[in-house]
């Protein structure tokens, strides 16, 4: 991504810092694996969102209409040894030069410099206890100013939440960040096709996972966006099934939800199909049912409606069709209303997406539901999972775990979906895996 994209993002923020005030945010930090290696590194979301800066060992200050520069960046001086070992750094040159900080100073100088830069300032922006060091050096600067209250300093009198505005920006995809995240869905879609068609009776679980994460690299996306999902069986009636060991059994359906990351923005796709390449009557009754209730709830995703409206259509879609099947029996607005459709449904339609899996933003403003808006980008994944111990239902149902995901940007006039490169019709899986 373009420097002038985060450039334009800082510009938005102190906008709305206002003059007289400041921001603070830290990197991530490496975390140890076991003894001298660390885990792959990956940038706080937040941090990187506002500096395009992906090193640890760094803090980010922005202070509106400062004359020596609005934007300073703390990080690690250029090393010359550390180069040579673990690779290039930008050091405090590339900071300014590359990453458009106004001002560098080495990590190490923090604490003796930002005490001064808080000085006279109304309010301090930063990411309320997130990190608890940079809340507790906050607190001792503010303590410390105070005590020079006789000279004529002032310390800031507010503390507040730096994520209540920057999550609202992150809502609102820019054209640059929709380029990245149709990449990355472009190349999810390919690795959940391949899986399909390298899929067979036999396999384990972990041997189609590898089958999606090669084609993720060698398409050029090495980050997964989360751990992946490949349940056989009654593995998938667990949400949040990683496990990834079993073996694949023939007459079994294998639920997929995995997606890659392209320069911090994720996809999230999952789509089920039948390890043999054909789906059994029950299977395809209950695949059929949660199809429709995605494609109708996709159907609500226009400017203007409210976010729920797509859960509560795929409610309505599910449950009639699940007292059609006999899985439900009752008034299907009484089994809506006492929500009976859980047994088999029990989570959400979807979620925000965007450099998080489950990306930042609020659902709701003002105790209501907030209304869709062009730019949001939100994830449809209506489910069912009937249990192999679910009594209530008739055996051929039991064991059955379905879910389909799509990515979905909403836009001027209604919607697009990112993930169509994957089939989700029984007829398009049937002939992908017949094929493959």
């Amino acid at each position: 991504m373009k420097q002038a994209e985060f450039k334009r993002r800082r510009k938005q923020l102190m906008a709305q810092i206002g003059k007289n005030n400041i921001a603070i945010i830290s990197s991530a930090a490496m975390r140890p694996r076991n003894r001298d290696v660390d885990y792959p590194f990956r940038q706080d979301s937040d941090f990187y969102y506002l500096t395009g800066f992906n090193e640890p060992d760094s803090l980010a200050v922005f202070i509106p209409e400062r004359k020596e520069g609005e934007y300073i960046l703390f990080c690690r001086e250029f090393d010359e040894k550390k180069a040579l070992w673990e690779g290039a750094h930008a050091g405090l040159e590339g900071a300014t030069q590359d990453y458009g900080a106004d001002d560098s100073f080495p990590i190490t100088d923090f604490a003796d410099i930002l005490p001064g830069l808080l000085e006279n300032k109304g309010k301090v922006f930063y990411p309320m206890g997130r990190d608890s060091e940079l809340d507790h050096n906050i607190l001792e600067w503010l303590l410390h100013i105070r005590t020079q209250s006789r000279t004529g300093v002032t310390a800031p009198g507010e503390l507040v939440s730096l994520e209540h505005i920057l999550h609202e920006m992150r809502l609102f995809k820019s054209a640059a960040e929709i380029q990245l995240m149709k990449r990355a869905a472009e190349v999810s879609a390919k690795g959940h096709v391949r899986a399909m068609q390298k899929c067979q009776p036999g396999m384990f679980e972990y041997q189609v996972e590898s089958e999606l994460i090669y084609s993720f690299m060698r398409q050029g996306l090495r980050a997964v966006a989360y751990p992946s999902i490949v349940a056989g069986g009654k593995n998938a009636c667990v949400l949040h099934y990683t496990e990834n060991d079993a073996k694949i059994k023939r007459g079994d359906l294998l639920l997929i939800d995995a997606g890659a990351e392209c320069d911090h923005y994720a996809a999230d796709i999952t789509r089920t199909f039948p390890v043999s390449g054909r789906f059994s009557p029950a299977q395809k009754q209950l695949y059929q049912l949660v199809l429709d209730a995605q494609l109708s709830a996709i159907e609500q995703i226009k400017p203007g409606l409210p976010w729920n409206l797509a859960h509560e259509t795929a409610v309505e879609v599910i449950t009639a069709g699940l007292v059609e099947l006999g899985l439900l029996k009752g008034r299907i607005p009484k089994l809506i209303k006492d929500e009976k459709y859980k047994q088999f449904f029990m989570h959400r339609i979807g979620h925000w997406l965007g450099m998080d899996v489950h990306d930042v933003g609020d659902y709701k403003v003002d105790g209501e539901w907030r209304a869709l808006e062009p730019g949001m980008v939100l994830t449809i994944e209506p489910g069912l999972y009937i249990p192999v111990n679910c009594k209530t239902v008739d055996k051929k149902w039991q064991g059955i775990g379905i879910r389909i995901e799509d990515d979905v940007l909403v836009t001027k006039n209604g919607y697009e979906v990112l993930t169509n490169g994957v089939p989700k019709t029984i007829a398009e899986i049937e002939s992908i895996m017949q094929a493959g």
